[in-house]
């Protein structure tokens, strides 16, 4: 089983940056692609990024490219997502989650984190 924490987030103004942190502990790595999800409140959630084992591939929602940046080491068992020109709409809980297949996709993931807070001011 693989446990997922996310750490990193925050409240910071429109324009900030902020770079969250999934640690996975138990198999870690067992799972080869990595996937950041978003949900703010009375809203689905929804794909933001994810990433292949090696990092050569990823794959990012329209509204975040070329804004936000995934990324991991797998020697520290960690996926980091690099969030830059935060915007209002970005504030949500970002969640963290590990795919078993190799496949880069935005869905049927295996297992999730419990999410971190990220709010952006005006």
């Amino acid at each position: 089983q693989v446990q997922l924490v996310e750490s990193g987030g925050g409240l910071v103004q429109a324009g900030d940056s902020l770079r969250l942190s999934c640690a996975a502990s138990g198999r870690t790595f067992g799972s080869n692609v990595m996937g950041w999800f978003r949900q703010a409140p009375g809203k689905e959630r929804e794909f933001v990024a994810a990433i292949n084992w090696s990092g050569s591939s990823t794959n990012y929602a329209d509204s975040v490219k070329g804004r936000f940046t995934i990324s991991r080491d797998n020697a520290k068992n960690t996926v980091y997502l690099q969030m830059n020109s935060l915007k209002p709409e970005d504030t949500a809980v970002y969640i963290c989650a590990a795919r078993n297949s190799v496949v880069l996709t935005r869905n049927n993931y295996d297992y999730w984190g419990r999410g971190t807070q990220v709010t952006v001011s005006s």
